[in-house]
């Protein structure tokens, strides 16, 4: 763990996380331990509502305002919704860290939540899933999850125009009282600041108040399914499996398989799916691993009478793995992984990614032990987890 790295618990349970950088330069966040996966179905999309409310005022600053301080002074101002967190982000020069964390606080604290801007932030979110739904890649991430757990958790975090109609004010205000307390908030610092002054200022701004956030039970599922659609000339296509949570640690192993599948143009699969097959442009591997789910996806983007060839070559490609890997080819993925994590940490927007994940995952001090972790993944286990036993499949294809 480097030693500029410092977190603290205050009191109230509100979690401090901080890395020092000699840049000037900062990356500040105050997340929420909430998202699409505390959601029962008839409020899905609640939190990413929240969070797109939270930028539309508070008593003291309109949404003009609020962009301008930030922007205004050199600073970009963002926010996602996750299935575990929400958070309100922003990174600007160091010397203004005091107006990101005022701007920030205000927002997590005094949201005004008016009726008019709610129902003008409803038909922003509403664009927005159309705007998911039109683009094939995304759609496709979006909706596989539905092939992997059942409802609610299988549903978009993003909810759907049905479900979000129903959210009112009432509700909305209801729910941000609930869970928008210290003890399942984190503020997290990365850059040119001392985290005595963020200590100080989160003791002076943050209540005592706190509330449990309820967990949903999350039922796991393997179903396969094809969507039609007319206005499409390419097939995408998604399978996608189970692997393990990020307590376990043999997700380290599972990060190293699907590097070695689909990770850059020298992975397994964009060899021999699109530089000896030549069956598709785009042939990617990914990871969504976290405290209470964890699964992995390959994506192609074909032709539709190619689907069928591409997804056998796709497990046949993982068979082979659990045959063949050898320690040479092993090495070589953990070098390519820690190499990747290394260069990650050069931009403090991104490390105060990375480390906000891995708070909410386990503890913002196990990314620091990422590169061991790696190191120590063993053949037989790589092997053993590209043994694909069950799966999920998806595919849009283009409707004649």
């Amino acid at each position: 763990m480097t030693k500029r790295f410092q977190k603290k618990v205050l009191k109230n349970g509100l979690t401090i996380i901080f890395e020092k950088r000699n840049i000037p330069v900062v990356s500040v966040a105050i997340a929420i331990k909430h998202g699409g996966i505390h959601e029962k179905e008839a409020e899905k999309g609640i939190s990413h509502f929240i969070e797109h409310m939270l930028y539309k005022g508070t008593p003291t600053r309109n949404s003009k305002q609020i962009a301008t301080e930030i922007e205004k002074n050199g600073g970009e101002l963002n926010g996602f919704t996750s299935e575990e967190v929400t958070a309100y982000w922003c990174k600007m020069p160091s010397i203004h860290t005091n107006i990101a964390l005022d701007v920030l606080t205000d927002m997590v604290k005094n949201p005004l939540f008016d009726e008019k801007e709610l129902e003008k932030e409803r038909k922003v979110i509403f664009e927005e899933i159309k705007m998911r739904k039109d683009t094939p890649r995304i759609f496709i991430f979006d909706e596989i999850q539905s092939q992997l757990y059942k409802s609610p958790f299988g549903k978009n975090l993003i909810g759907t125009t049905n479900i979000l109609k129903k959210i009112n004010k009432e509700a909305i205000t209801k729910k941000f009282k609930e869970i928008y307390t210290p003890n399942n908030m984190i503020i997290c610092v990365v850059g040119n600041y001392q985290m005595e002054k963020i200590t100080k200022w989160a003791e002076e701004k943050f209540t005592k108040e706190k509330k449990k956030i309820n967990q949903l039970k999350i039922k796991k599922i393997n179903s396969s399914k094809v969507i039609k659609r007319k206005g499409i000339d390419q097939a995408n296509m998604v399978i996608a499996f189970h692997l393990p949570l990020a307590k376990d640690k043999k997700n380290y192993a599972a990060q190293v398989l699907m590097t070695l599948m689909g990770e850059g143009m020298s992975s397994r699969l964009f060899t021999e799916i699109r530089e000896n097959k030549n069956l598709a442009y785009a042939i990617k591997a990914d990871t969504n691993i976290n405290k209470d789910f964890s699964y992995g996806i390959i994506y192609a983007g074909t032709t539709p009478e190619k689907i069928k060839i591409c997804k056998e070559l796709i497990l046949k490609e993982f068979e082979k793995v659990s045959k063949d890997l050898t320690e040479k080819e092993l090495k070589e993925t953990k070098n390519q992984m820690i190499g990747n994590y290394l260069i990650s940490m050069e931009d403090s927007q991104v490390q105060l990614g990375n480390l906000l994940t891995s708070e909410i995952e386990s503890s913002a001090e196990e990314f620091y032990k990422f590169e061991k972790m790696i190191k120590n993944v063993k053949l037989k286990d790589v092997k053993n987890l590209a043994k694909i036993k069950k799966y999920s499949f998806l595919a849009l294809i283009p409707e004649n």
